[in-house]
C-alpha cells in the first residue's frame, strides 16, 4: 500500500480494456491491465520509482547501478532522472535499440555487455564494490517487487473479484508483486506465470523444486530471457501461484497480431505472454473473470514490422 501512494501523481494509472470478439470466443470477460501505456512503456516503471523513493540522500548521491535487457534499465533511468541521480544501466548488445536509445535520452551511462559470454550482474557489482553505486535489480528487490504489485492492486480495485490472473514471466518481479497483490485483495484468484517455451526456466524450477538455470534461453520475447529466477522470487512463486504455463514463439506472434488489428495497441512480444495464454486456453476459463498483464509496449518498429507480417 505504501507503494502506491509513492507512485501517486508520478506513474500512470493505465487502462483496463476488453474484446469483445475474445470474450466471445472464450465465453468469459478477459480484462487487459495495459502497461504498455505506463511511463517508459512498461511496467517496469513502477518498481524502479519505488525503488529509488526508498533509497537514503546519502545512496542518492552516490548513484545507482542496473542490469537491463531495456525496461527496467528505460525505469531506472527515468526514475534516476526525476530524482536527480546519477545512473548507470548495464545492457547486452543484442538489446532492442529502441530500449538501449530511450534509456540514453533519460541521461544514464550505458554499459553493454555480450549476453552469451559475460555476467552482467557481476559486472553491475564492479560499480557497486568501486563507486559505491545502490544496485537496483530488476526483480529480486523488495521495494521493486512492491512497486509492480500496484498494477494489479489497481486492476483489482478497478474491475473487482478475479477468477485467474495471468501475468508476463521472467525474472519473477511482476509475477511475486502480483501474487502478493492479488493474495491480498482477491484471495481466491489463481495467478499464473506466462514464460516462453524456450525460457521456460520457472516452470522447470516449480516441477524440481528448486531452482534450475537456463545458460542460453531463446525466444523472441526479450525482456523474459532472464536465466533463473531469484530466491527471492522463486519462493514467493512456489508458495502463491497457481502454475506457470508456456507459449511459443508463434503464439506470442498471432496475440500481437490480434492486439494490433483488433484492439489497436502495440504491444512488445514479452507483453504478449499473458494475452497468448489465455488466447490459447492453456487454463479452462469459461465463465471466468479473467485479468491479463499487459506488460510493455516497446518495440523495435523494424523488427515489430515483420513480426505483423508474419504470416
Amino acid at each position: 500500500m505504501r507503494a502506491s501512494h509513492r507512485l501517486v501523481n508520478y506513474a500512470h494509472h493505465t487502462p483496463v480494456l476488453q474484446s469483445q470478439t475474445l470474450n466471445e470466443r472464450l465465453g468469459a470477460q478477459v480484462f487487459f491491465k495495459c502497461e504498455n501505456f505506463q511511463r517508459i512503456g512498461a511496467f517496469k516503471f513502477r518498481g524502479g520509482y519505488n525503488a529509488l523513493a526508498n533509497l537514503t540522500e546519502a545512496q542518492r548521491q552516490r548513484g545507482v547501478v542496473a542490469f537491463s535487457s531495456g525496461n527496467h534499465a528505460q525505469a531506472v533511468a527515468l526514475a534516476a532522472k526525476l530524482f536527480q541521480v546519477p545512473a548507470t544501466i548495464v545492457m547486452p548488445r543484442s538489446a532492442p535499440a529502441a530500449k538501449k536509445a530511450a534509456t540514453l535520452g533519460y541521461g544514464a551511462t550505458v554499459v553493454e555487455y555480450d549476453r552469451l559470454t559475460e555476467d552482467r550482474e557481476r559486472i553491475a557489482q564492479r560499480f557497486v564494490d568501486e563507486q559505491g553505486m545502490t544496485l537496483i535489480p530488476p526483480f529480486a528487490h523488495a521495494d521493486v517487487i512492491a512497486g509492480q504489485g500496484t498494477a494489479v492492486k489497481e486492476l483489482i480495485e478497478e474491475v473487482g473479484g478475479l477468477d485467474a490472473l495471468f501475468v508476463p514471466l521472467g525474472g519473477g518481479g511482476l509475477l511475486s508483486g502480483s501474487l502478493l497483490a492479488a493474495n491480498a485483495l482477491n484471495p481466491s484468484c489463481k495467478v499464473y506465470g506466462v514464460e516462453p517455451e524456450g525460457g521456460n526456466d520457472a516452470q522447470q524450477s516449480l516441477a524440481k523444486g528448486e531452482i534450475v538455470r537456463l545458460d542460453c534461453p531463446q525466444a523472441i520475447a526479450d525482456g523474459a530471457l532472464t536465466p533463473a529466477l531469484a530466491p527471492m522470487t522463486f519462493a514467493l512463486i512456489q508458495q502463491y501461484a497457481a502454475g506457470v504455463v508456456t507459449v511459443s514463439d508463434a503464439e506470442l506472434i498471432s496475440a500481437l497480431q490480434f492486439f494490433a488489428s483488433r484492439m489497436k495497441l502495440v504491444v512488445e512480444p514479452t507483453g504478449c505472454l499473458g494475452a497468448a495464454a489465455v488466447m490459447q486456453e492453456r487454463i479452462p476459463l469459461k465463465g471466468m473473470r479473467v485479468g491479463v498483464l499487459i506488460s510493455g509496449g516497446n518495440v523495435d518498429l523494424a523488427q515489430y514490422g515483420q513480426l505483423l507480417a508474419t504470416r
